[in-house]
C-alpha cells in the first residue's frame, strides 16, 4: 500500500493522510463482520465491507439518526473502488437495493439525512418516498468547482430530510446561524432582535433549507484528506444537531474519510459506520483518534454556527 508522506507537505497544507507507521494501529481499530452482531459489537466502530451486503445483518431499530452520502450517478474512483454512472432507472435499482434495508434498522422516531447531487437526487426522491416520510430538502452551496463555458457552474448539492414517522427528534435552538446585521433596527432605542458584542452586531436567525455557511474541506484545513467528496465537518454537525440527541446512535452505511463518526464523536454521540475501503476505513480511524482530543468544528464555536468568513477566524 502506498502512503503519501505528510512530512512532504508544504508548510500551511493541514491534508491528513496516512503515514506508514499508523497502518498497524489503525487496522487493529477496524472491524469486519460476517455473521449478525450484536449493537455492543459495532457501536463506535469503523466496519470495513459492502454496506449493501451487510445491512442485513445489523441490529434491527438500533439507529436514531441515518446520515448516507452514496455514490451520486456519476463515474468516480474512490480508491480501490469505482462507481459508474448509468441510465437514470439503472441509478434508482440500485438505490432499490439499500434504502429499503433502512426500515428496519431505524427506530420508529428515527431521521434520514440522504446527499445527492443534481443528477442523483430526483431518483433519490423517488425511492426515499416509498419507504419514509419525506419532510424538506436541504441544498447547500459547494463554493468549490470547474466554471464551463456551455452551461452553469455546478455549485450545489442536495440533502433528502426524511422520518420514519411524525414523532422525531428536531432541535431547532441547536442549528441556528449566526448572521452579520446589516441594517441594525432599533425599537424604543433598543436593538430589535439582535445583539452586540466585541465580535460586532449579530442576530441568531432559524436554520434554512438553504445553506450558504459551508466550507468543503481544502488544504488549509486541518479535517481534509484525499477522499474526493468530503463533506465538511460543519454540514454534518447542522444534521445531527437537529435531529439527534446525546448518546444516540448515529449510522452512516457509505462513510469515505469518517467525517459523520468523528462530528458524531464530537457531539457525543455514538456511531455505526460501514466503509468499502480499508485505506478510507484507516483514515476515519486516525481522524476519530484526533477527535478525542481535539472537539472543534471549524465554523462552530460555543454552540453557535457562524457565517463563512466571520468571526470567530475558523468560520
Amino acid at each position: 500500500m502506498a502512503i503519501k508522506n505528510a512530512t512532504t507537505k508544504a508548510p500551511r497544507n493541514r491534508t491528513l493522510f496516512l503515514e506508514d507507521s499508523d497502518i498497524g494501529r489503525l487496522k487493529k481499530r477496524i472491524v469486519t463482520i460476517d455473521s449478525k452482531p450484536k449493537l455492543k459489537d459495532i457501536l463506535n466502530k469503523t466496519i470495513c465491507g459492502d454496506s449493501i451486503e451487510l445491512l442485513d445483518t445489523l441490529p434491527a431499530a438500533s439507529v436514531d439518526l441515518l446520515i448516507a452520502d452514496p455514490p451520486y450517478n456519476l463515474t468516480k474512483q474512490f480508491k480501490s473502488n469505482t462507481f459508474k454512472s448509468g441510465q437514470m432507472d439503472e441509478y434508482r435499482q440500485w438505490l432499490e437495493l439499500w434504502i429499503p434495508k433502512m426500515v428496519r434498522l431505524c427506530k420508529p422516531n428515527a431521521s434520514i439525512y440522504i446527499c445527492g447531487d443534481w443528477r442523483s437526487s430526483p431518483a433519490i426522491y423517488y425511492e426515499l418516498e416509498k419507504h419514509f416520510k419525506i419532510r424538506n430538502r436541504l441544498t447547500w452551496e459547494r463554493e468549490k468547482g470547474r466554471g464551463s463555458k456551455s452551461n452553469w457552474k455546478n455549485s450545489h448539492e442536495d440533502i433528502w430530510f426524511a422520518t420514519m414517522g411524525d414523532e422525531y427528534t428536531f432541535n431547532v435552538d441547536a442549528v441556528k446561524l449566526k448572521r452579520r446585521v446589516i441594517a441594525p433596527y432599533k425599537e424604543n432605542g433598543k436593538p430589535k432582535d439582535w445583539h452586540e458584542s466585541d465580535d460586532g452586531k449579530y442576530r441568531l436567525t432559524h436554520p434554512s433549507n438553504m445553506l450558504t455557511d459551508l466550507s468543503v474541506p481544502f488544504w488549509s484545513m486541518p479535517e481534509n484528506t484525499e477522499h474526493p467528496t468530503q463533506k465538511p465537518e460543519k454540514l454534518l454537525a447542522k444534521l445531527i444537531l437537529a435531529s439527534s440527541s446525546q448518546g444516540d446512535v448515529i449510522f452512516d452505511p457509505f462513510l469515505g474519510s469518517g467525517t459523520t463518526c468523528v462530528t458524531a464523536k464530537k457531539l457525543n454521540r455514538n456511531y455505526i459506520g460501514i466503509e468499502k475501503d480499508e485505506t478510507f476505513c484507516m483514515l476515519a480511524e486516525k481522524r476519530l483518534e484526533l477527535a478525542e482530543t481535539d472537539k472543534t468544528i471549524q465554523g462552530y464555536h460555543d454552540g453557535v454556527f457562524w457565517e463563512r468568513n466571520t468571526s470567530p477566524s475558523n468560520s
